[in-house]
């Protein structure tokens, strides 16, 4: 974490604080990885955003959700099926069936997480495996959706994005948590070469060691430090209340 410290000493002193934002997909029901997470969150004071399945979730959550100030819900498709063949990458709100239905899921899915979590609900989508066609993305403000949250880079100008970029999981590999070093070099370069949020990227339900060791390292290192603060969801995405441009 010497490197990362560094990077922060620099942008504090450039008076240009790291804003980091945490989200955690794949929430469905109450769980003990589910309680580690909420529970580190609290210790250090970090709010987070869980990207729930709707089709999938129900009254459990919502209630052991209900009284953490620091939890906020977004909206993670409707239930995370794949209707991509496969030739293709895993995709859930692509055009592989009417685009009436993809967008009809997602007005329930809205809807339900609306309902349920009432106070920490928030108008972002998650697509799942951060994949969505750009037919779909035009569907979103309809629906009432204000951002889109997906993976690495912005892809569409349609909605305003807030990513994530760095994934504590080595999917492609081990599927466990990916190395420190590995991790704390990336947010290192996001950290040095572009200032906007730097989103990190968690799923709590499979979560190893390496995992839940680095993100406790994480937020040790950078929660009190200057140079850094972690910011809700909610800041990031545009004010309902502003007219748009």
């Amino acid at each position: 974490m010497k490197s990362l410290i560094k990077a922060l000493e620099k942008r504090a002193s450039a008076g240009c604080p790291v804003q980091f934002w945490l989200r955690d997909d794949d929430a469905i029901e109450p769980t003990k990885p589910l309680d580690r997470l909420l529970d580190l969150c609290e210790q250090h004071g970090v709010p987070v955003t869980l990207a729930v399945i709707p089709a999938l979730s129900g009254s459990p959550l919502a209630s052991n959700l209900a009284h953490s100030s620091l939890v906020a819900v977004a909206v993670h498709g409707w239930s995370h099926q794949n209707y991509a063949p496969a030739s293709e990458k895993k995709q859930e709100l692509g055009l592989h069936r009417p685009l009436t239905e993809v967008v009809a899921e997602l007005e329930r899915g809205y809807a339900d997480l609306e309902q349920r979590h009432t106070e920490q609900f928030v108008p972002l989508l998650v697509p799942p495996w951060n994949r969505i066609d750009a037919a779909v993305i035009q569907a979103l403000p309809g629906i009432g959706f204000t951002g889109l949250s997906t993976f690495g880079a912005q892809t569409s100008n349609l909605i305003p994005m807030i990513n994530t970029h760095v994934d504590l999981i080595d999917w492609r590999g081990s599927r466990g948590g990916r190395p420190t070093t590995d991790l704390a070099n990336e947010i290192v370069n996001l950290i040095q070469n572009t200032r906007t949020p730097i989103g990190i990227l968690g799923h709590h339900l499979v979560h190893d060691d390496n995992a839940w060791q680095f993100l406790e390292q994480l937020f040790a290192a950078t929660v009190e430090h200057e140079g850094a603060s972690w910011v809700p969801i909610s800041h990031l995405l545009p004010d309902p209340r502003l007219p748009s441009e």
